[in-house]
């Protein structure tokens, strides 16, 4: 904890430079995440390039967060992050719809949220959902730095879901990661970049009971530590579908599909080396859900 407290008074941009070794130095000494990166940027149609990139990224996002949890504060980083094409989320605001914000494994994930509380926080608290780490010290560690005026943490439990649920009912915002994988029965089997990935189903089902409005936030970390560019995109409204598999199957499929072509806007900044595709423990293959979900009746004429 020193070490994080001391690395954290250290220049952003010296913080990117050693990250982007980090990241190369975790490639060399591993194989399965060579095989598990290359495999999952080639599927998704993303070449050598753009794979060496993320690389250095993935580690530029470890290596700044002792920065963003410790020393990052809302003055700094109001200097530090342009906003693009952020005009819809500030209606929502403006009409304090309840609002689900879901931000993919990529670019600088962490500053979205800060960004979002940053911008909107006085007028629209946001609360996030995370998953506590397993060691005592770096849970407290974690939920203290990521403590923040008028941003709550939630854990991923359901306890965490019901928390969730109130802000929304409170007409306030909460976020997630729509690309990290659930537990077995929080998720179904949808196409990811043309491969079956078990996705969360929570996203859709915050929607559903609350009527919120859906964005995906995409930060992405500039050269040099020059800041960050917060892109906004809104979710397709077909997550308003159904309760049942069938329907819970074809919005998850709407989310990947939006989540696929915000990552291929800027792919090199994407976690490729993520185990997006695992199946949890105990959890059905995608060939037996597929095998029992019936299929949607088609729409009268």
């Amino acid at each position: 904890m020193f070490l994080v407290r001391w690395i954290s008074g250290w220049p952003l941009g010296l913080l990117h430079a050693l990250g982007g070794l980090l990241g190369w130095l975790v490639w060399a000494c591993s194989p399965t995440y060579r095989r598990r990166l290359r495999a999952n940027a080639e599927l998704a149609g993303v070449d050598a390039r753009a794979q060496r990139r993320s690389i250095a990224e993935a580690g530029r996002i470890v290596a700044e967060l002792p920065w963003l949890w410790l020393r990052a504060d809302q003055q700094m980083l109001m200097g530090l992050v342009e906003w693009i094409d952020v005009e819809p989320l500030d209606q929502a605001i403006a009409e304090r719809r309840p609002l689900v914000i879901l931000t993919p494994h990529m670019g600088a994930f962490e500053v979205s949220a800060r960004a979002y509380v940053t911008r909107y926080g006085a007028r629209q608290p946001l609360t996030v959902l995370y998953r506590p780490a397993r060691q005592k010290a770096l849970r407290e560690f974690q939920e203290a730095a990521r403590k923040q005026p008028m941003m709550a943490t939630a854990p991923a439990n359901l306890a965490g879901v019901r928390q969730m649920l109130r802000a929304l009912k409170r007409r306030e915002t909460v976020g997630l990661l729509p690309d990290q994988v659930p537990p077995r029965g929080q998720g179904v089997w949808a196409p990811f970049f043309g491969r079956e990935a078990y996705t969360m189903t929570l996203a859709v089902r915050l929607v559903q009971q609350t009527d919120a409005n859906c964005f995906v936030l995409r930060s992405q970390r500039l050269p040099h530590g020059r800041g960050y560019r917060v892109y906004v995109t809104p979710l397709d409204s077909a997550l308003l579908a159904g309760s049942d598999l069938a329907a819970q199957t074809a919005a998850a499929t709407v989310m990947n599909t939006t989540m696929e072509k915000v990552i291929l806007q800027d792919p090199g900044q994407y976690l490729w080396g993520y185990n997006r595709y695992k199946q949890p423990r105990a959890a059905e293959t995608p060939e037996t859900a597929a095998a029992a979900t019936p299929p949607r009746a088609e729409a009268s004429e």
